[in-house]
C-alpha cells in the first residue's frame, strides 16, 4: 500500500515507522513547504496536520480520487463540507477525533453510561482532559466527542471550556509535560462520584489505529467512522 502522509510531525513519523514494519511504502511526506503532489502514486492518505490545513488536505485528496484518513482536530466547522465533497466525488473518507482502539471502546462506554444516568438528576457531570503542552487545540477532539455523547443522552444542552452555567457541561483542559492523552468523565452527587477514565500510555495506539483505518478503507466509497473499521455496533 502506497501512503501519503499529510503532516510529518510526531504522529506522522510514528505512522511511517509502523507502516514500514507492515511492508507499506510512504510515497509522500506533505508538509507546509510542499508545492507538488503526484496523486497517481498514492493509494491512501493519512492526515495529521494542522487545523488550518486539514480541510484543504481532505479536499485535495477527495478531488483526486484518493481515500483519506484524518486525525487532525480543530477544523470540524468544515466537517459537513467534507462529507458533501466526499459524496459528490464518490470518495472515501474517515475522520476520527481519536483512532485508538481503547478510546473507541471508551466512547461506547461513555455513551452507555450517559444513557443510564440520564434520569438521575442529583448527579452533575464534568469532563477533564490532559494532554502534552504542544497540543494546539483545547479542549481535545476526543473530549468534544465524549461531551457530545453526554449531551445527546442527558439534559445538558451544550459544553463549554471551564463552564459554570446550569445545563452546560464543563470541560477542563490541562496541558502538562508529554502526556499522550487522559480523559475522565465524572458524575458527582452529594453522596458519591462515578468516574470513567481512559489513559493512553503512548501515542503508538493512535498511529496503529490510523494505519488500520487506512488499510480498511482501500476499495471502499463513502464516509465512515472507526465504528465501521472496528465493527463496533450495539
Amino acid at each position: 500500500m502506497n501512503i501519503a502522509l499529510f503532516g510529518y510531525g510526531k504522529m506522522g513519523k510514528m505512522i511511517e515507522a509502523l507502516a514500514v514494519q507492515k511492508n507499506h511504502t510512504i510515497v509522500a511526506k506533505i508538509d507546509v513547504d510542499t508545492t507538488e503532489i503526484d496523486f497517481s502514486t498514492i493509494d491512501v492518505a493519512i492526515d495529521f496536520s494542522q487545523p488550518s490545513a486539514a480541510y484543504t488536505n481532505i479536499k485535495m485528496c477527495l478531488e483526486n480520487n484518493t481515500p483519506i484518513i484524518s486525525g487532525t482536530t480543530g477544523w470540524l466547522h468544515k466537517y459537513e463540507d467534507a462529507v458533501a465533497l466526499c459524496n459528490q466525488n464518490n470518495g472515501a473518507f474517515i475522520y476520527a477525533s481519536n483512532f485508538s482502539l481503547g478510546v473507541n471502546l471508551f466512547f461506547e462506554l461513555n455513551d452507555y453510561l450517559a444513557k443510564m444516568m440520564a434520569n438521575l438528576r442529583d448527579y452533575k457531570v464534568s469532563l477533564e482532559e490532559i494532554h502534552h503542552t504542544q497540543k494546539l487545540d483545547a479542549p481535545s477532539g476526543t473530549a468534544i466527542t465524549l461531551a457530545e455523547a453526554v449531551i445527546q443522552n442527558t439534559g445538558y444542552t451544550d459544553w463549554k471550556l471551564d463552564g459554570k452555567e446550569e445545563g452546560i457541561l464543563p470541560i477542563t483542559a490541562l496541558r502538562e509535560g508529554d502526556v499522550p492523552g487522559t480523559h475522565s468523565i465524572r458524575y458527582t452527587s452529594p453522596v458519591d462520584t462515578i468516574e470513567i477514565k481512559h489513559t493512553a500510555h503512548n501515542r503508538e495506539g493512535f498511529a496503529l489505529g490510523a494505519l488500520t483505518a487506512a488499510e480498511w478503507i482501500i476499495g471502499k466509497h463513502g464516509v465512515f467512522t472507526m465504528k465501521d473499521v472496528l465493527h463496533i455496533r450495539r
